[in-house]
């Protein structure tokens, strides 16, 4: 999403905030869902169904198109990306 090495000047610059340049984890994560093992990914799909169909309330991103998902387990044996677009 960012060149080499800028990822973290886009986070103090606000650029990954919900209504920055690329909104990155508007519900908090994983992390702020408790991280509910074995539910993760749906946890995933759920909010990026609710961003592109406009049901996510205050965490809403305006206009939100497109979503990904990515989520792995088991130290890595397992991996899922999830791209989803708005019709």
């Amino acid at each position: 999403f960012f060149e080499k090495g800028q990822g973290v000047q886009a986070v103090r610059e606000g650029r990954t905030a919900k209504n920055g340049d690329i909104a990155i984890n508007p519900s908090g994560g994983l992390k702020a869902k408790g991280h509910p093992i074995g539910a993760t990914g749906v946890g995933q799909v759920v909010e990026v169904f609710e961003q592109l169909t406009g049901k996510a309330g205050e965490r809403s991103v305006a206009d939100a198109k497109i979503g990904l998902t990515h989520n792995f387990g088991a130290t890595g044996a397992s991996c899922a990306v999830h791209i989803f677009q708005s019709v």
